[in-house]
């Protein structure tokens, strides 16, 4: 009975998106409560994340639940070379039990630490998801471990293998929310996949919001992609990589990559002091860039430079294109004067513009903002004047 009721609450618990680590908490606690003698239980998914291959949460009773994120370029094997779980996951079996004893020899050496730890049994599950019988499909894998005296009872282990399916289902159902959460962000930018995720995805969507809007443009790009073909990738990653984390630590949000440039915006209903956080990010992708480029020269590998420009005024957040392919982006006539003024580097001969808009309300305590006086931009009515960073 104990393990229809706590399936029958994880079920609920799943439904309502309760969150990993409180879940896991919760549950184990109950387990413990309904005399199973847990002393260590171990949760460990895949994950469809860019930067994390895979998670972990780790519940002790003696200290409560902690969380792991493993690298999914790291070269590091977490000790699964002489795992259980390497075990389980190799061999004929969803299920994996060793019962041990203090002194007794060791199959692996995880079995010594808990064994020195009292622990006297291991029992571990796994549960693959989408019906794939291949290790890389495989969704989660537990290990339950237990400290009585002859480890843990029949009628236990029927509990841990009952619950089971319950937990993979709410897990899988948390996984899948963190999944869309992370892979919005990743390719939306983190305010338009929220966005998205809230439900403003039907075609003509739009909602207006203040910003400052970026456009961030890498000099060059044609005669290095002819030169430097598929390595033309590569020395994008290693600039977008050190640009991108200084827009968002100022508040900003990327929301397109357009081959060799950038669109972001700073939401001003955000960011305090819009202005002069936007400039600020200028600073830091300049020196970002010269960061990049000595660290290439000084390898032997292509460098270049960039131009700049910052707008401000509303942008429309919109879902634009066919009803079976939808692009979310800003658009407005500030979005198309922005993009104008970068066009505008060249003729100008600064890699940097800024309108007034953004430069005059971030002039107090700065002179390094210099006035070039006013231009025509094309498609634009009014003459514009326009600043650069000294």
């Amino acid at each position: 009975m104990a393990g229809r009721n706590i399936a029958d609450w994880l079920i609920r618990e799943g439904l309502a998106g309760t969150p990993y680590a409180q879940l896991i908490t919760a549950l184990c606690e109950r387990l413990v409560s309904a005399g199973v003698p847990l002393v260590r239980a171990n949760f460990s998914m895949r994950a469809y994340h860019p930067e994390f291959g895979a998670f972990a949460y780790r519940w002790k009773r003696a200290s409560g639940i902690s969380h792991e994120l493993y690298d999914r370029n790291s070269q590091v094997d977490y000790g699964w070379e002489q795992s259980p779980l390497r075990a389980l996951v190799e061999g004929p079996e969803d299920t994996f039990r060793r019962r041990f004893g203090p002194t007794a020899p060791f199959e692996f050496p995880v079995f010594e630490e808990l064994a020195a730890q009292g622990a006297s049994d291991y029992f571990a599950t796994q549960t693959r998801f989408d019906g794939a019988d291949t290790g890389q499909s495989i969704g989660l894998l537990i290990s339950w471990t237990g400290a009585a005296p002859d480890g843990f009872t029949d009628a236990q282990i029927d509990v841990l293998r009952q619950i089971t399916p319950a937990l993979g289902l709410a897990l899988k159902a948390n996984a899948n929310h963190d999944m869309a959460h992370d892979l919005m962000a990743t390719y939306l930018g983190a305010d338009a996949g929220a966005r998205v995720l809230s439900g403003a995805i039907g075609r003509g969507t739009v909602e207006g919001t203040e910003a400052v809007i970026l456009y961030f443009d890498l000099a060059g790009f044609t005669a290095m992609s002819e030169a430097l073909g598929p390595g033309i990738i590569e020395m994008l990653n290693a600039y977008f990589g050190a640009i991108v984390p200084c827009i968002e630590a100022r508040g900003g949000n990327v929301l397109k990559f357009m081959g060799d440039g950038i669109l972001a915006i700073f939401a001003k209903d955000a960011v305090p002091g819009t202005e002069a956080a936007a400039i600020a990010c200028v600073r830091d992708l300049q020196a970002a860039m010269a960061e990049v480029s000595a660290a290439r020269a000084a390898a032997g590998q292509p460098v270049t430079t960039a131009t700049m420009a910052l707008h401000a005024g509303e942008v429309f957040y919109g879902n634009i294109g066919a009803a079976q392919r939808l692009d979310f982006t800003v658009i407005g006539p500030a979005v198309n004067a922005a993009a104008r003024m970068l066009a505008m580097t060249g003729p100008v001969g600064y890699p940097v513009i800024v309108s007034a808009p953004v430069a005059r309300p971030a002039m107090a305590g700065r002179d390094d903002l210099v006035s070039l006086g006013a231009y025509r931009l094309r498609g634009v009515a009014e003459r514009q004047e326009l600043f650069t960073l000294d």
